[in-house]
């Protein structure tokens, strides 16, 4: 069994904030998910290939770990593809350390201590390259929902506080670079601080907030962190937050004033989001538990056809006269399978001038939102 820590890097995007989640969510056991398998997998493939490629793994034990890999359910073509884009992004850093310094190190999946600032505190980091004054840490992020930037990355910053605990006496490091590839994204994320800097961010930002999350005191603070939180469906300071927007008078909006409409218009994601996760809690726990919930009951949902044998439905048609064109139907792959089985670039070389994107809707975010701001008229819409 994998060990964590209460306090992880990965979650200090959460317990910094709102620090008396860890010990609520202490007591739920951690809910195993396929896309943190398939992470799992993906990063051991690119662990035993940086090995290879760097001398660290003989040939006989990558291709007998490589099998069994490849055996697994969860791989796929792409995870190859993927893999092998971190592995040339290591390799290259690391052979640009050893030209800068002879004596370059490089340590996969090193687990790193960040106690001194975190009780308890540690983490794993994928890659940790330390040269004679420049540390770079490389986290592979193998998912593909949104490209996750490096910059003040409270996770990529613990990392670099262990590293600093661990190999600082050995090393008279004065910079710290801080990097996170996203091969299915094409994308790659780098931010580097001094030491100086990164050390008074854990003494004087982390370390309180870290004491106080380990007691367990402090305050409930929701917000779009909720989103990994173990109790995101039961808390309640998340549903007195969202309940506060349920108040407003919803049957007569003209009368809301612009204040009203404006918060609920930048609260409405927030709203959903929280009752889609109240709602698969109470649907996990009448499913699994036989939970019975006060005026509800468990029904079937509506269900879809199939055939039950797509050969003897097609002799059926045939023997029937039907035309083979009302039979069949031939279409191209859609844009997103296709581009997932060509890997991004080679799609884009290949179909890339002949795919156009359309317009999306009109849609209101809040300022802060990156995406530019539509210049244009009501007729421009239609």
């Amino acid at each position: 069994m994998t060990e964590h820590a209460l306090l992880s890097a990965s979650g200090a995007h959460r317990w910094m904030v709102c620090t008396r989640a860890p010990r609520l969510e202490e007591s739920v056991e951690e809910d195993p998910s396929v896309y943190a398998a398939e992470g799992t997998l993906a990063h051991g493939l690119a662990e035993i290939k940086i090995a290879l490629e760097l001398g660290m793994l003989t040939k006989r034990s990558f291709n007998q770990q490589v099998k069994q890999i490849r055996q697994d359910a969860l791989y796929t073509q792409e995870m190859d593809k993927a893999t092998d884009l971190h592995r040339d992004l290591v390799v290259e850093r690391y052979n640009a350390a050893k030209a800068e310094t002879k004596d370059a190190a490089i340590y996969l999946e090193q687990k790193l201590d960040y106690s001194p600032w975190v009780p308890q505190g540690f983490g794993t980091a994928d890659t940790t390259l330390l040269g004679e004054r420049t540390m770079e840490i490389i986290d592979l992020k193998y998912g593909m929902g949104i490209a996750i930037s490096a910059c003040e990355n409270t996770q990529m910053k613990l990392y670099g506080l262990g590293a600093i605990n661990q190999f600082g006496v050995l090393y008279d490091l004065d910079t710290v670079i801080l990097t996170i590839s996203q091969p299915r994204l094409d994308s790659v994320s780098s931010y580097e601080m001094t030491v100086d800097e990164l050390l008074q961010w854990g003494d004087t930002v982390v370390k309180p907030k870290a004491e106080l999350a380990f007691r367990g005191e402090g305050d409930f603070l929701p917000g779009e962190h909720c989103r990994f939180c173990k109790v995101k469906a039961t808390c309640r300071a998340r549903a007195e937050e969202n309940t506060q927007l349920v108040a407003l008078d919803f049957k007569d909006p003209p009368l809301l004033t612009d204040e009203e409409v404006v918060k609920v218009l930048s609260t409405i994601d927030q709203l959903v989001t929280w009752a889609n996760d109240v709602r698969d809690y109470a649907l996990q726990r009448a499913v699994n538990e036989d939970k019975q919930w006060p005026g509800m009951k468990l029904v079937e949902g509506r269900g879809s056809r199939k055939y039950t044998d797509e050969g003897a439905v097609t002799a059926a048609l045939q023997a029937a006269g039907i035309d083979d064109g009302v039979i069949f139907k031939r279409s191209l792959n859609p844009i997103t399978n296709l581009e997932r089985a060509l890997g991004k670039k080679e799609f884009q070389a290949i179909v890339g001038p002949l795919v156009q994107k359309a317009p999306g809707k009109p849609k209101l975010v809040v300022e802060g939102d990156s995406r530019p701001a539509i210049e244009g008229t009501a007729a421009d819409f239609d």
